[in-house]
């Protein structure tokens, strides 16, 4: 008995994009609302269709400006994973590769496009809101969790302070994105042995209460070594 063949899945192909950045001491993720169907009005991460001859790259560039006008060639947009489960879009088979950006200083998202508006969301801790489009929850959820070991990995947290800043400041970043409290003496004490991760400037910061803070500013690594890990985790997790 010959079986039958299931003949392969025709996948047409867009890019989905979470973008994070610090404003008002919050870790904070672009959304926009949607301007048609499906999910017309409803909050979703930007993207769109790639449309040959252009790759992967170049559409999460490119929909990153249509939809929220922020220029995508000035953000380090890293693949996060492919999404293709069935009926993950009404439309039909359609895959997502969602990217991924953290980075400071990211001004407000004007839409355009599909898009009806374009805003900075804040992210309450492990909180992810539900009622977005498609399965972008849990896009945002995975692009989260990288964030945040990323933060682990590598110097970035230093790049959403200031050119000099206290380790109080410091320690805010990891908070926000974390999204837990870390406890203020342990934090010291990790970030001060690891090598070329902060420098002192030899300045002082005046504080309301209390001695001057010592003022610091981003040291020449690239990788965290210890790494900083999150509160519960060890190094054997």
């Amino acid at each position: 008995m010959i079986e039958s063949v299931r003949p392969p899945t025709l996948f047409r192909l867009a890019v989905d994009l979470v973008i994070f950045t610090m404003r008002d001491e919050r870790l904070q993720v672009l959304l926009v609302e949607r301007g048609k169907e499906p999910f017309l009005g409803r909050a979703a991460l930007p993207g769109g269709f790639v449309r040959l001859p252009e790759d992967l790259d170049a559409t999460a560039t490119r929909e990153l400006e249509e939809e929220t006008g922020l220029e995508g060639r000035d953000l380090h947009l890293e693949q996060l994973r492919c999404y293709a489960r069935e009926g993950r879009d009404p439309r039909g088979a359609i895959a997502s590769v969602a990217y991924l950006a953290i980075a400071p200083n990211l001004p407000t998202p004007v839409a355009g496009t599909d898009a009806a508006r374009a805003m900075w969301v804040p992210v309450l801790g492990d909180k992810v809101d539900r009622s977005l489009a498609f399965d972008h929850a849990a896009i945002l959820r995975d692009g989260l969790d990288r964030a945040r070991a990323k933060l682990e990995s590598m110097p970035i947290a230093a790049s959403f302070c200031g050119a000099a800043f206290t380790i109080s400041e410091l320690r805010r970043v990891y908070e926000a994105v974390w999204g837990v409290r870390v406890d203020a003496p342990n934090f010291y004490r990790k970030v001060t042995k690891i090598e070329g991760f902060i420098e002192e400037t030899g300045e002082l910061q005046s504080l309301p209460a209390g001695r001057p803070a010592k003022l610091y500013r981003r040291g020449p690594a690239t990788i965290l070594q210890p790494p900083m890990l999150r509160p519960g985790r060890s190094s054997g997790t």
